[in-house]
């Protein structure tokens, strides 16, 4: 078994434009890439492979999926071969291992305290509405904030009473421990629990996958002695080192604009978004960590950094930045005007008057930290002396030696000295930096040697408890899949094709692609909510149900189960990342990377596919905004209803067709469908 962090890793890793590059000629069109298919023969290209989504497909043979899925088809390797396959590629170790009980216990807690997370989450914005929460509210909306960007980033108020939140989560079946493990409540020296967030608006912090994992919160009062924020501790979830607030909101735009802005605060991330400058994040008011430009560096080389224009925000800029420059991104940076954040900076100007003055005002890092050296450093040779070396020092932290001999002359001429000067110093400085290197690594292979010989002393000294043939544990279990046939969700009664002795029917075909156009609205707008009309037949009072909703309901209702197993399969593989709050995103990245290729190639197909599968030919219907999602997807329900009718009436006729004998009871039933369809036409006219 691979762990599932290195699982994790490898997909996080695995960029789609370089794993397809290795075995097709990719040409850049727009935001993507197209190629002549590898999968079947063809002279126009008709594969795409989409970066800011990381998936493939072929609108030949239909073939799609992620990295790992190409891998596994190109290669006709399995799951597991194939991740191997990625992981040596990008340099991460795997170390196969049997799950324990302690390792599916692990894992099964760490779903819990995500789940936890997203209940808090969705608890706060509860609290929101509430006559206490107006003024968490009324906070929000004099930062200038819609109802929209209060609704995408899940911001909430944390009621005043201290244990309002750990009551409605055991009440809800948390457990105490998963309270405490959160961060979301804390023992005191008494021994109570207590909520550690109340009377404070809540900014959710989400990982990159989209899962709540922390909150950041800020109280409304101007007590000095009350701490402005108040943050999620470390936890088994939350690592502070690897976030950037707002980075899942952010990530498709960075990389289509090839491009990351980062910020300090949540509000300045906020503001951007909302006026639609949305390669936005911030780093939450902590220098740039290793683990963060990691991050930056799987979406884009390119980072232009906003500071606030007074004192504190200039010396910022030459803070901090070692780490990003060593880590290979190109940094620029944008002073604002002084007494401005890009929160302020935000709700005084247009979007448009935004970005120009980024394009008008952004230098080179390198340039910048020179010639506001040079300033402080004027008439005075010791001080220029050690702006000399400081330079060359930063420039000595780029690993590409290209762009290092590229700063080189720039930087002399700025400092009025000999080239050969500054390649000296920094040909010292990269030895330096090189030993540094060689002797961490050193320490560290000594370090894991140690903590391995300790691990074998273990596993020998509980050897005798366990009972080996052959090196393999007796007990294991062999050939179980988490998607194996269970049997659920079988048959409809309807029949489904493929079973019945007889080719493919039209009225097969049809209900098949109604099958997959509901399959198609909920894969790609689950989320979304349907606003029907007060007079419209499907409204219903209090809160409006989703597109996910709505058509699980309609179908449970009527008994229904889709006839074609691989849709069944992936249908039901939404629904449980749906139930368990995860984000509408993050469930469409987890189907293009599910172990099962059918459930892969199915939510490719449905994803990504540019056409409409619907046989109605409704115009773009799965990506409609809600005000057309309340037409089209009734709509789809009617004709996946009639499509059922018409396949029973089919099944019927041939029955009839071959029956020696008239059958009364078969021509009253097809009788009495008959009547069905034509009334499920003529409301399929109406709406």
């Amino acid at each position: 078994m691979i762990p599932r962090q290195t699982v994790e890793q490898i997909v996080d890793a695995a960029k789609i434009e370089e794993v397809v590059g290795e075995f097709v000629t990719l040409k850049r069109r727009g935001s993507g890439f197209i190629a002549c298919c590898p999968f079947h023969s063809e002279k126009t290209p008709s594969f795409v492979v989409t970066p800011s989504k990381g998936i493939y497909k072929c609108f030949g043979c239909g073939k799609g999926g992620t990295a790992v899925s190409f891998v596994m088809e190109h290669e006709n390797l399995s799951y597991s071969d194939a991740l191997k396959y990625l992981a040596k590629k990008y340099h991460i170790e795997v170390v196969e291992r049997e799950e324990t009980a302690e390792d599916i216990a692990a894992r099964q807690k760490g779903e819990s305290l995500l789940l936890l997370s997203e209940f808090a989450m969705n608890f706060f914005r509860e609290q929101l509405r509430t006559p206490e929460g107006q003024v968490g509210y009324a906070y929000f909306k004099s930062r200038g904030l819609s109802d929209e960007t209060i609704e995408k980033f899940g911001l909430g108020w944390a009621p005043s009473g201290r244990d309002t939140l750990q009551k409605a989560a055991r009440a809800a079946g948390f457990k105490e421990e998963y309270l405490l493990e959160t961060g979301l409540c804390f023992k005191t020296e008494q021994g109570r629990v207590m909520d550690r967030f109340y009377d404070r608006v809540a900014f959710p912090i989400h990982n990159i996958s989209g899962r709540v994992i922390a909150f950041g919160c800020r109280t409304l009062r101007s007590d000095k002695d009350v701490a402005k924020y108040v943050n999620s501790p470390e936890t088994e979830i939350y690592h502070k080192r690897s976030t950037l607030y707002g980075m899942f909101q952010a990530r498709s735009q960075v990389h289509r604009e090839d491009k990351f802005i980062l910020v300090e605060g949540y509000l300045d991330v906020l503001t951007m978004h909302q006026m639609g400058i949305t390669n936005v994040a911030a780093s939450s008011g902590t220098s740039l960590t290793e683990e963060q430009v990691k991050l930056i560096k799987r979406f884009t080389d390119n980072v232009t950094i906003i500071y606030d224009g007074d004192s504190a925000g200039i010396h910022a800029a030459i803070r901090g930045i070692g780490l990003v420059l060593q880590g290979g991104l190109n940094v620029k940076v944008v002073l604002l005007p002084d007494g401005d954040d890009p929160d302020s900076f935000g709700r005084k100007h247009s979007r448009e008057e935004f970005l120009d003055f980024i394009k008008k005002n952004e230098q080179d890092f390198i340039g910048f930290k020179t010639k506001l050296l040079l300033q402080d450093a004027a008439g005075d040779p010791i001080k220029k002396a050690t702006l000399i070396n400081d330079i060359a020092d930063t420039i000595a932290l780029i690993p590409d030696p290209v762009k290092r001999s590229v700063y080189v002359p720039f930087a002399a001429g700025e400092l009025g000295i000999n080239e050969q000067l500054l390649f000296d110093r920094i040909k010292r400085t990269r030895t330096a930096m090189l030993e540094d290197r060689r002797r961490e690594q050193q320490r560290q292979e000594r370090q894991e040697n140690l903590e391995r010989q300790e691990n074998q002393q273990q596993q020998m000294a509980q050897a005798p408890s366990r009972q080996y043939y052959d090196g393999v544990p007796l007990g294991a279990v062999y050939g179980e899949t988490a998607y194996g046939d269970s049997g659920i969700m079988g048959g409809t009664g309807y029949g489904g094709g493929g079973g019945a002795g007889y080719a493919v029917s039209a009225a097969d075909q049809a209900l098949l692609s109604c099958e997959k156009e509901l399959l198609g609205f909920v894969l790609r707008n689950g989320r979304t909510p349907l606003l029907f009309d007060v007079d419209s037949p499907y409204f219903t009072e209090g809160e409006p149900p989703t597109v996910a909703q709505f058509i699980e309901a309609v179908l449970y209702e009527d008994g229904v189960q889709f006839t074609d197993p691989n849709l069944r399969q992936t249908f039901q593989r939404y629904y449980e990342l749906y139930n368990a709050g995860i984000p509408q995103e993050n469930i469409s990245a987890r189907l293009l990377s599910d172990p099962d290729p059918a459930v892969q190639n199915t939510a490719a197909d449905l994803i990504i596919d540019k056409h409409l599968l619907s046989v109605h030919k409704f115009e773009n219907s799965l990506t409609k905004e809600s005000t057309q999602l309340v037409t089209f997807v009734p709509k789809a329900l009617l004709a996946y209803n009639k499509a059922r009718v018409e396949q029973k009436l089919s099944s019927l006729s041939r029955q009839m067709a071959s029956s020696q004998d008239d059958d009364d009871v078969l021509l009253r039933e097809i009788m009495e469908l008959t009547k069905l369809k034509n009334k499920l036409t003529i409301a399929l006219g109406r709406v």
